[in-house]
């Protein structure tokens, strides 16, 4: 394991509990925002796989956070095995450090300690920025490219409105509230829909779905259908679970409540070959999505065969 250290005009050190802060700030200097006071604590809070804190950040002789890489231990399941894995997380480095090879160090310091830690994969699902540096400089492999659907609703654009004019937020979100709080259930997820006889996916249990409270995110009723939702720039569905209703009538019924939130869309991101993806594909048009990627640590199962939507992705 690498201890912090001088290196070049930088030093690197491992993410922890008391650095954590750190990201806050880098992020704001990447990203022009900053994240929710407690977002970083609760999104590297994995302690329930056994194993946390699997990045590093690197600082200059100022002690300011320049780059950082890091992944989110999780469970995968497939064929009746539980598998220790990991999600690629947030690939961050400061605008006056970029192209002097630090998310390439950051990401090869991340998965040797991945390997000492137990995790027997990685996977993820980059940016056009970072793509190319994880397939051409890192050697992960690129098993399928994710689909997106995107559903077209008739609504007057409270949504946007409240986006371009401030003094509307907080009016609109005591709207949202509202309207949700009919169809909202108390619970926190659903289970994965792409788990089958011939595909494994990410294991969703209490602990994960504990976990996934970085986000804010709601399970609805919509008949006798489960949505597992978040409320953007439209209704974002993570992934369903229809209970034996009819698909169509359900599409039907979440269209009606992203109507009554001002919401002219729908979206859905989901692997190709599985139920729901099949059930939008024969539907609506697909467009290119996340490529999803992997890197093997001797995990001893067919990655391709590991299918996602989009509750699974750390940006849900």
């Amino acid at each position: 394991m690498h201890s912090e250290a001088e290196n070049k005009d930088y030093r690197v050190g491992r993410l922890n509990k008391t650095n954590l802060g750190d990201l806050d700030e880098l992020h704001k200097a990447v990203y022009g925002s900053a994240r929710p006071a407690d977002f970083f604590q609760k999104k590297y809070d994995t302690a329930y796989t056994g194993a946390e804190y699997l990045g590093y950040i690197a600082y200059n002789r100022q002690d300011t956070a320049i780059a950082y890489y890091g992944v989110m231990p999780c469970f995968v399941q497939y064929a009746n095995k539980v598998i220790l894995s990991a999600q690629s997380g947030d690939t961050m480095t400061h605008p006056q450090y970029r192209n002097r090879g630090l998310f390439v160090e950051l990401c090869n310091r991340t998965i040797e300690l991945c390997r000492e830690e137990g995790v027997r994969f990685l996977f993820g699902f980059p940016n056009q920025n970072s793509y190319p540096g994880f397939v051409n400089r890192l050697g992960w492999l690129t098993t399928e490219e994710m689909e997106c659907f995107c559903l077209p609703v008739s609504a007057i654009p409270w949504g946007s409105l409240s986006n371009r004019f401030p003094f509307l937020k907080g009016i609109y979100r005591f709207y949202t509230a509202a309207i949700l709080k009919k169809y909202t259930l108390p619970r926190r997820g659903i289970a994965g829909s792409v788990m089958n006889t011939s595909f494994g996916g990410v294991y969703r249990d209490d602990a994960w779905f504990n976990y996934k409270t970085y986000n804010t995110t709601q399970v609805i009723r919509v008949g006798r259908a489960m949505a597992w939702i978040s409320i953007a720039h439209a209704l974002i569905i993570g992934d369903l679970e229809l209970e034996g209703q009819d698909f169509d009538h359900t599409i039907r019924g979440l269209k009606k409540i992203a109507a009554s939130l001002g919401l002219r869309q729908l979206f859905f991101h989901s692997s190709p070959g599985t139920p729901l993806h099949h059930l939008f594909a024969t539907r609506y048009k697909r467009i290119p999505s996340f490529p999803v990627i992997f890197k093997d640590l001797e995990a001893g199962i067919p990655l391709d065969k590991i299918k996602f939507t989009f509750a699974d992705i750390d940006t849900f």
